[in-house]
C-alpha cells in the first residue's frame, strides 16, 4: 500500500510511482488532471552565471532518461492511465518547456486526447541566457485537452476567466506578475536551498483550476512535487489526489498542506496577478 496523507479525505498526497498508483484508481473517476512531468532537459554540463556562481539547475535523477524513445514510452504510459481515470468529459492540462512539450503534444494526440488550447505562460523573471548565445527562455507551454473529441460538455468557466482580464475574453497568453516561485512561496530546506527545482507558482495553478473545475470536483496531479496543485485545490474547495515518487517532496507537500485552511480563497473576491 502507498502512503497517504490522512489529514484530509478531500486532498491527499500519495507517496508512490504514478504508473503503479493510477492503475489502482477507479476508471472515469477524475474531473481534471494537471500534469507537470519530467522535462527531460538532458543537461550535460554544469551551468554558471557570469560571476561564476553555480546555477541550481534541474539535474535530479527523476529528470533523466536513457533516450528520447524511453521518454516517449514513459509519456505514453502515464497518459494512457490518465485517460483511463478521466471522466468522458474530463480534461488534461500538461505543462512543459521547449525541451519536451512538442513530444508530449504528439503523444497526447496519439493516445486520443483532443487539444482545446495551448496556453503560453509568460514569466516575469525568467532565467537569463548567461552566455548570450540564444534568446532568453521566457515562457512555458500548457496544453489543455479534452479526453474525447466529441464531448462538448467539458467545464470551462468562461466568465471567471474574463474576470482575470478586465471583463474581456481571456487570451491564451498568460502573464503572471509574480516571480517564478520566489519569496515566501518558495519552499526551502533547513539550509535555505530550494526543496524542488521546478516548483510552480500558485497563481498559475489557480487559473488552471478555476478555468476548468467547479467546487467539489476531483483533480489529479500524477507528478505532485511539493504539492502546489493540492494546495491550490484546498484553498478553492476542490478535491485533489497528488502522487509523488520522491520522499522529500512528499514530506514538504504534506507539511505545506497541513498549514493551509480549506477554502482560503473562496470569499476574498480577488484574482491572481495576471494580465
Amino acid at each position: 500500500m502507498h502512503e497517504k496523507d490522512s489529514d484530509s479525505i478531500d486532498q491527499q498526497i500519495i507517496h508512490g510511482d504514478c504508473l503503479e498508483t493510477m492503475p489502482q484508481m477507479e476508471p472515469e473517476s477524475v474531473d481534471v488532471c494537471f500534469a507537470d512531468p519530467p522535462y527531460n532537459l538532458q543537461l550535460e554540463n554544469e551551468l554558471y552565471r557570469p560571476n561564476r556562481t553555480k546555477v541550481d539547475a534541474v539535474d535530479e535523477d527523476w529528470d533523466q532518461f536513457d533516450s528520447m524513445l524511453a521518454y516517449d514510452r514513459f509519456t505514453e504510459a502515464w497518459m494512457r492511465e490518465v485517460r483511463r481515470v478521466l471522466k468522458p468529459n474530463g480534461t488534461l492540462w500538461v505543462i512543459g518547456s521547449y525541451h519536451n512539450i512538442f513530444r508530449v503534444g504528439r503523444v497526447l494526440m496519439d493516445v486520443g486526447f483532443w487539444i482545446l488550447n495551448d496556453i503560453i505562460w509568460i514569466k516575469s523573471n525568467p532565467m537569463p541566457n548567461f552566455r548570450g548565445v540564444r534568446f532568453t527562455n521566457a515562457t512555458e507551454t500548457l496544453i489543455w485537452a479534452v479526453r474525447d473529441q466529441e464531448r462538448k460538455d467539458y467545464t470551462f468557466n468562461y466568465e471567471q476567466m474574463k474576470s482575470y482580464n478586465d471583463g474581456k475574453q481571456m487570451r491564451s497568453d498568460w502573464y503572471i506578475r509574480e516571480p517564478v516561485c520566489a519569496g515566501p512561496e518558495r519552499l526551502r530546506d533547513e539550509n535555505g536551498d530550494k526543496v524542488h527545482s521546478t516548483q510552480k507558482p500558485e497563481a498559475l495553478l489557480r487559473m488552471v483550476v478555476e478555468a476548468s473545475t467547479n467546487p467539489g470536483d476531483l483533480v489529479l496531479d500524477p507528478f505532485a512535487g511539493v504539492g502546489t496543485t493540492v494546495a491550490v485545490c484546498r484553498k478553492l474547495n476542490r478535491r485533489c489526489i497528488g502522487i509523488e515518487l520522491e520522499e522529500q517532496y512528499v514530506e514538504a507537500a504534506r507539511k505545506r498542506l497541513s498549514d493551509i485552511q480549506p477554502s482560503l480563497w473562496l470569499d476574498e473576491g480577488t484574482v491572481p496577478a495576471a494580465e
